[in-house]
């Protein structure tokens, strides 16, 4: 595969994308079922890994969130491309200021939109007052996130956005580690007692997530800036790289593997945690999105193997839509039962239940296949 087709799409972006979102939309629940009606070691084992963390540590499902918005960091380079071509420049912070307010402006109405999109999975227009509306999200993240990396995009070159990465994990240990909350002093990590959860507590209106402490609060989502800097860099290396297709993979796995050591070496003294976004975190899960990354690279936009990805596609061309659809404003199961309902029936019942969820991912792909037919796609 030639350099240009890279700088075109990337349809290993679309295929990763609609990985993750699988898992979200009704894979975790197949496993699940799964792992109950033949709990055989691989199955047992995957179902753990489609459970959040306690607390400290790591399983896939804590890396699904952070590499869905590392893929919206890869997207920023190509998404701005056009725009900077047609300025005539050759860098992004190049632009005149009269086409970057232009960006700035649109960067903004589509975090607001996440926001509020966010708010609405919460449950924001069940009305229920604004002491019980949780504000705080993942697509609100997404968006908060995205937006800052983006400013730093426009702004700065390669060593610049380097430096404010490594400024950002550093900046943000740095002040977990040594700003004291009261009651509990400096340096505590606990749900109750991190600086993080105190200023969620003090800053973030309506409800928490969990009573003391949101996993989408405001201060955590200082180090996700750098989880999507890590992808504008990844979307940077790729789309501007000459090197050939050997070195390129090699550099990303090479990186990657640097990243995750980073993670687990920085763990011992800043765990690695989801839910407190930490620096340790940030550094360990880079690395797995880049692995991801790679192998999605590798076989689809290297080596031309795309057709059996068709189904990630889908997702990934319609992710936004699908996860909040899937999040509670359609209720697919009642479809599946439906429709397939009479067929699940005749099955043994300990495998019913995982037929239900099959039946779920169907009617859920005949929808994101119906929409990507007619190029229905929520664009935000």
């Amino acid at each position: 595969m030639s350099d240009d087709t890279v700088k075109t799409r990337l349809l290993s972006l679309d295929a990763l994308r609609g990985f993750v979102m699988f898992w979200i939309m009704s894979g975790e629940h197949i496993i699940h079922a799964l792992a109950k009606a033949a709990p055989i070691p691989v199955f047992v084992w995957m179902s753990s890994q489609l459970n959040h963390t306690e607390w400290n540590g790591i399983t896939f499902y804590d890396m699904i969130f952070p590499i869905f918005l590392f893929v919206a960091g890869v997207s920023m380079p190509y998404s701005f491309d056009k725009k900077i071509n047609s300025a005539g420049v050759k860098m992004p912070m190049e632009l005149p200021q009269k086409e970057k307010r232009k960006i700035y402006l649109s960067m903004l109405k589509r975090t607001c939109i996440l926001i509020f999109l966010g708010c609405v999975v919460n449950g924001l227009l069940r009305f229920e007052g604004y002491e019980q509306t949780r504000f705080a999200s993942v697509l609100g993240r997404i968006g908060l996130a995205w937006f800052f990396a983006g400013i730093i995009y426009l702004n700065f070159g390669i060593k610049k956005q380097l430096l404010w990465f490594v400024g950002i994990l550093i900046g943000y240990y740095l002040a977990m580690k040594l700003i004291p909350v009261p009651n509990f002093g400096a340096g505590v990590f606990t749900k109750e007692g991190s600086l993080a959860s105190y200023v969620d507590q003090l800053f973030l209106p309506g409800r928490l997530h969990s009573i003391v402490y949101d996993p989408e609060g405001l201060f955590s989502t200082i180090p996700a800036i750098a989880t999507a800097l890590l992808g504008v860099f990844l979307g940077t290396f790729l789309r501007i790289q000459s090197n050939s297709t050997n070195k390129k993979l090699f550099i990303l796995v090479a990186s990657a593997l640097v990243l995750i050591l980073i993670g687990m070496l920085w763990n011992y003294d800043f765990p690695i945690n989801k839910r407190l976004w930490t620096s340790s975190f940030v550094c360990y899960v880079g690395g797995c999105s880049i692995l991801f990354f790679t192998f999605f690279y590798f076989i689809i936009d290297v080596l031309g193997y795309h057709k059996w990805a068709f189904p990630l596609l889908l997702i990934g061309s319609n992710s936004i839509l699908i996860y909040m659809a899937s999040e509670g404003l359609i209720n697919f199961k009642h479809t599946a039962h439906f429709v397939f309902g009479g067929l699940i029936e005749f099955s043994p019942m300990i495998w019913q239940p995982v037929f239900v969820t099959l039946s779920v991912t169907i009617v859920q792909l005949i929808l994101l296949y119906f929409l990507y037919k007619k190029k229905w796609f929520l664009k935000i």
